[in-house]
């Protein structure tokens, strides 16, 4: 039988950038940003996931995507234009208004969370006429629905900031964020669920991958076994089941699509 082709990343299938929201937002969001899809590109796209939720505008759609637990597939049109903000760590579930446990590993329209204000929004990007003009109303309406919105809680990044950085062995690493919020493991489970949509396990497991994958685009010359420690893995084989389980490709493939 002919080998599986890999998925493509999604970084892959088009042009990326991302700048900082307007300093009304910056207490809310960590960037906004664009994809354009190369005009040869059709198909699924493999959006490796980061423990974040963005609002989109894409094919005419307000949504918002929960957080990913695997890599979503997107189909991604032949030179479309995505639009997103994404929110700073554990901020969604206060614009929501649910719990993000809800929408893990979905994206799902925002007139089911803010009703006509969803679509007041939507209607008003659509009537914009470029993809910057589109960015700027969304950001001053966003802007405008900022103060009503309860400030994230202080522990998110906390969290957020202590899975991310350290490359330490998760068991040690979770004990250590106990430490320092001063709970329980039920208590870090619940804020975890509530904040990020998932467990503590979970999220350090995905932003591990995130540290490698910001290693591997800049230092893919060294080899996949002093990557994966340089992570946080125990090991290269380690490495290889949780690329392949979180992305559904090799890690050699992952990093050669990185490198491209």
């Amino acid at each position: 039988m002919p080998r599986e082709r890999a998925p493509i990343l999604a970084s892959r299938a088009g042009r990326y950038t991302e700048a900082l929201p307007i300093a009304r937002l910056l207490p809310h969001f960590q960037c906004v940003w664009m994809s354009s899809v190369s005009p040869d590109h059709s198909g699924p796209a493999a959006v490796v996931p980061d423990g974040c939720v963005d609002l989109l505008w894409r094919d005419d759609r307000f949504t918002v995507v929960g957080p990913d637990i695997t890599a979503a597939s997107p189909e991604l049109g032949a030179g479309s234009n995505v639009l997103g903000i994404r929110f700073a760590p554990g901020a969604a579930a206060r614009w929501l208004g649910r719990p993000l446990t809800e929408i893990v590993g979905q994206e799902v329209p925002m007139a089911e969370f803010w009703g006509s204000t969803a679509d007041f929004i939507a209607d008003r990007i659509a009537a914009a006429s470029s993809a910057r003009d589109k960015a700027c109303v969304l950001q001053e309406l966003l802007a405008a629905e900022a103060p009503k919105v309860e400030p994230t809680r202080q522990e998110a990044a906390m969290i957020f900031g202590f899975l991310g950085a350290d490359g330490s062995a998760e068991g040690r690493k979770i004990m250590a964020l106990r430490e320092c919020l001063g709970g329980s493991e039920r208590t870090l489970r619940r804020q975890c669920d509530e904040l990020f949509g998932y467990g503590p396990k979970t999220l350090d497991r995905i932003l591990r991958l995130q540290r490698f994958q910001a290693l591997a685009q800049i230092e893919a010359d060294e080899g996949l076994a002093l990557l994966a420690l340089r992570a946080g893995y125990a090991d290269q084989a380690h490495l290889t089941r949780e690329v392949q389980s979180l992305c559904g490709m090799t890690a050699g493939e992952f990093v050669h699509q990185l490198a491209a």
